[in-house]
């Protein structure tokens, strides 16, 4: 088994080993359209159009910046400093192992932050999508609840950081969620709320991680945030979902928006959906390196941009 780090310094680790031996099918006018004009309304109706006749596969992935737009922080630039320290210092074993009363500060202030937050143009217009498609899943780096509560099922999900409204045991597997992240009903229609009978749910009031450093009931060890952290390998079972819906079959559309695209495994996803001929559709304002493999580049923000691409989109596309 190979163990995917999360690492600034993987930037092509398994993706460039993919771009260089993929083959790339003959140019069609689709693809030359978005080429010569990649911002036209016209080349959204006709990447749209080609998907009219069959039932369409869906991989959407998103990043930081989708969230952003939300009002929440990325960790890169100074609006992601927390207290004059670097997020990307705080993110990391090594200073849970430090001081874990400063790291659990920090996540606190994170956590009601996001539930502050609302979804925005973005997430609605993904969670759309997934509707009206075939097959969908998304892939997101983010590790707030955005996506869910703009209404996209938690099946059709992985976040594959982690979700910061999780608790783990620093030592052992156990596990408790923090029911309150928004309402108790909401997480009972998301299906989160007994999904996995090692995850105990419990309250602010219940003495919960709001209040000082927890301990896991199970070993005594100290509990920390359920994400992951730098350096730290992605969680298992969700890189298996991953895998498994790639290997099924390839994506007739795959958009990766708000992501600087740092991480190898982003762009190796992203290349392997679009195999056989899928549209590569990249939204970000800024270039990244995945920018030089898709079939279209969308520079605007997601909660501008997506919206209109992905209305003209689930216009064409079949009834499901």
């Amino acid at each position: 088994m190979i163990e995917v780090r999360w690492q600034q310094d993987d930037l092509f680790l398994a993706g460039i080993s993919i771009c260089l031996a993929r083959v790339s099918p003959a140019s069609t006018p689709l693809q030359d359209s978005c080429r010569h004009d990649p911002n036209s309304a016209a080349t959204d109706l006709e990447i749209a159009a080609v998907y009219r006749s069959y039932v369409v596969r869906v991989l959407v992935i998103t990043g930081a910046g989708v969230s952003a737009e939300s009002g929440i922080p990325t960790f890169r630039g100074k609006d992601g400093y927390w207290r004059n320290l670097d997020p990307i210092k705080l993110a990391t074993p090594e200073a849970f192992a430090r001081d874990p009363d400063l790291v659990w500060q920090w996540y606190r202030e994170r956590r009601q932050r996001i539930r502050d937050a609302q979804p925005n143009a973005a997430h609605e217009a993904i969670a759309k999508l997934a509707q009206c498609a075939g097959e969908f899943l998304l892939v997101t780096q983010n590790v707030d609840d955005l996506h869910e509560r703009a209404g996209l099922a938690k099946a059709e999900m992985v976040q594959i950081h982690g979700d910061i409204f999780k608790t783990r045991c620093s030592r052992c597997h156990w596990r408790a969620e923090l029911c309150n992240a928004h309402t108790r009903d909401d997480r009972d229609k998301s299906g989160l709320a007994g999904a996995r009978p090692f995850i105990i749910e419990f309250s602010e009031q219940d003495g919960g991680p709001e209040n000082g450093v927890p301990r896991c009931t199970k070993c005594d060890a100290l509990m920390r945030p359920g994400v992951v952290w730098f350096g730290e390998p992605l969680p298992l079972h969700e890189t298996e979902r991953v895998e498994s819906y790639l290997q099924r079959d390839s994506c007739g559309v795959v958009i990766v928006a708000g992501t600087t695209a740092t991480f190898g495994y982003i762009i190796d996803w992203a290349l392997r959906a679009s195999r056989r001929g899928g549209e590569l559709i990249e939204v970000n304002p800024e270039k990244t390196p995945l920018s030089r493999f898709a079939t279209r580049l969308v520079r605007e923000p997601a909660a501008v941009a997506l919206p209109r691409l992905i209305d003209r989109l689930v216009a064409q596309l079949p009834k499901t």
